[in-house]
């Protein structure tokens, strides 16, 4: 079961890999925009609902360390997750979005942070 997770994993942040590589004539020039100080309304709303998505996947981590166990947990999820909220990120900074560009960054590594617990609890438990 572990060799099939960390093969998904693998190809799911390769994809990622050579997807962002084949983008890079359209990175972004003006990046001190991202950390202006003055915001929008629109960027408020955003900030808000950024910390809502990004923090879903606390509980279940605060859960397996509790519990010191993968029990209930599946590392694909997040695995998929945080490769394809790279992509988020990418797309806040081709937009210019702080929010996306932000909750997008600690998400991702909220989902690897969990991906790496799992497979620490996992060796552990001897799976």
């Amino acid at each position: 079961m572990m060799n099939g997770t960390g093969r998904v994993t693998r190809v799911v942040l390769c994809l990622g890999v050579l997807l962002l590589d084949g983008c890079g004539e359209l990175i972004v020039q003006d990046t001190w925009s991202l950390f202006a100080p003055h915001l929008q309304r629109s960027e408020v709303i955003g900030l808000l609902a950024g910390f809502g998505t990004t923090f879903a996947a606390v509980p279940d981590l605060i859960a397996m360390f509790k519990r010191r166990s993968t029990r209930g947990m599946n590392p694909r999820m997040a695995a998929i997750t945080g490769a394809f909220q790279i992509l988020w990120v990418y797309y806040g900074l081709l937009i210019v979005s702080r929010p996306v560009v932000i909750w997008n960054l600690i998400a991702v590594a909220t989902n690897f942070f969990s991906v790496g617990a799992y497979y620490y609890f996992a060796q552990r438990e001897g799976k």
